[in-house]
């Protein structure tokens, strides 16, 4: 039982801290102790609760109650022996308590003995009224077995006895989403708000598995009946603007994106989405106006750096792009979209080391793109650097074996480096691949086409 300033309970906290300061022993039932503890247990104050356990063992030696909560400051403590051995204690003197079985169960769990916390659960279940909790408790270590079809089963019959218990609801969702069982969510729910129409949690999921599937019409007639349930709802007016964006509704948008700032503190994520749908209608002086609002919201916020530089990078302001580019590496220097962008812009500014160094990263991030290959190489070509073109276009066949353009270029690096024969051999397999590429060697090797070998083998592909 939690205290409140209004609760005569609030009686026994303030004379058991009074007892605490004069070191005066004044005497509490075991209820008010189990009060006590409670409170200071929900309000992590644990070392406030041990002493209340303590004293109040002292008062009442035989009261089950607060031996179990001695127990559970054991468990959190990861003391689990000395829990373990005060739980088997306990069962002897009172086998039919369910909370024993509980504490027993919570142990078993953070020993990763998921199986036979359910069984002791189960046990539980068979000594209380009380389902509900033990329902929620089962799920979860079902969760932890990854025995999703399971946990759902559990967490549905929490819903079946309370059905206003949102967190089994959240559970029941994620197994589904987890299992990709989204048209059986969607009939779960749809059938679960026949039972409860008015319930906002249960629109706002069913618009979340439409929009999975990319029904967006039905998508929004659940977020419209979540917000008459609630229209206060946030979460369902950003969900909102999102479809209304997807049919490309953005004035109806930016609409729902801005009741959201009406109701409470401006979210990055909703003034990001203004801007797009700005850009998207033509309004560059708005769209710029609120990606600005969104880094000034969240200067930590990647994606607000990354809207900037692409809204910079089609008004082909390359200096402001890179600017801001830099600004969402800085936040997340693994994203292989940021670095390409990075080496794009750079390229384009004829910052060829910069550039070459975006798209090395890029490579090294698990991006293998044929473009990203070729344009690391070009650029190490137009740096001099030959043999780490080689090298680069060497790792790229691995990837690519039967690419004309990276066999050309070989050929043309080959015979700058004057090895004829590899230079020949690479040429011969980009001719048979594809002779209409061999511009490659014209447009980046023109000082080699007057090579008499190379125009031996060029020729003999007409």
């Amino acid at each position: 039982m939690e205290f409140s300033h209004s609760d005569n309970n609030n009686l026994s906290l303030t004379k058991f801290e009074s007892m605490l300061k004069t070191n005066h022993i004044l005497f509490f039932d075991s209820e008010e102790f189990e009060n006590i503890i409670h409170h200071y247990l929900n309000q992590g104050k644990i070392a406030l609760a041990k002493k209340a356990i303590r004293l109040g063992l002292d008062q009442h030696p035989t009261s089950t109650n607060l031996k179990l909560f001695k127990v559970e400051v054991f468990v959190f403590e990861d003391n689990l022996i000395e829990a373990d051995t005060l739980l088997n204690e306990l069962y002897i003197l009172d086998p039919m308590n369910e909370e024993i079985h509980i504490q027993k169960a919570n142990i078993l769990s953070k020993k990763d003995k998921h199986e036979k916390a359910i069984e002791v659960l189960k046990k539980a279940l068979e000594l209380t009224d009380d389902v509900v909790d033990l329902y929620s408790l089962i799920g979860m270590e079902y969760l932890f077995l990854d025995q999703f079809e399971n946990a759902k089963e559990f967490f549905i019959k929490c819903l079946e006895v309370d059905l206003e218990d949102y967190s089994a609801l959240y559970n029941i969702i994620y197994c589904f989403d987890f299992l990709d069982q989204n048209e059986e969510a969607i009939e779960y729910l749809n059938i679960f708000l026949d039972k409860n129409p008015y319930s906002e949690v249960a629109w706002h999921q069913l618009g979340k598995q439409y929009l999975t599937i990319k029904k967006y019409k039905k998508a929004l007639a659940a977020f419209d009946f979540a917000i008459i349930s609630d229209d206060t709802f946030i979460g369902a007016y950003l969900e909102r603007g999102k479809v209304l964006e997807k049919l490309k509704r953005y004035n109806e948008a930016i609409e729902s994106y801005n009741l959201t700032l009406s109701l409470d503190d401006p979210t990055s994520y909703a003034l990001l989405h203004i801007g797009k749908c700005y850009e998207k209608l033509g309004n560059s002086d708005l769209a710029v106006q609120y990606y600005y609002k969104t880094v000034h919201e969240d200067p930590l916020l990647d994606k607000g750096w990354i809207a900037i530089t692409k809204f910079y990078n089609k008004q082909k302001n390359y200096p402001k792009a890179l600017y801001y580019i830099n600004k969402a590496i800085n936040i997340d220097t693994e994203n292989v979209v940021y670095w390409k962008l990075y080496a794009q812009i750079n390229q384009r500014l004829k910052y060829y080391e910069e550039a070459e160094r975006g798209y090395k990263k890029t490579l090294e991030l698990g991006n293998y793109e044929l473009n990203t290959w070729v344009s690391r190489g070009d650029l190490l070509i137009k740096l001099g650097e030959l043999q780490a073109a080689v090298y680069n276009y060497e790792q790229a066949m691995d990837f690519y074996p039967e690419s004309a353009e990276i066999e050309y270029r070989l050929a043309g690096l080959y015979f700058t480096l004057n090895e004829a024969s590899k230079g020949s051999y690479h040429l011969k397999n980009g001719i048979k691949i594809n002779n209409e590429y061999s511009f490659i060697i014209d447009e980046l090797f023109p000082d080699i086409i007057k090579n008499f070998k190379v125009k031996s083998i060029l020729k003999s592909k007409l």
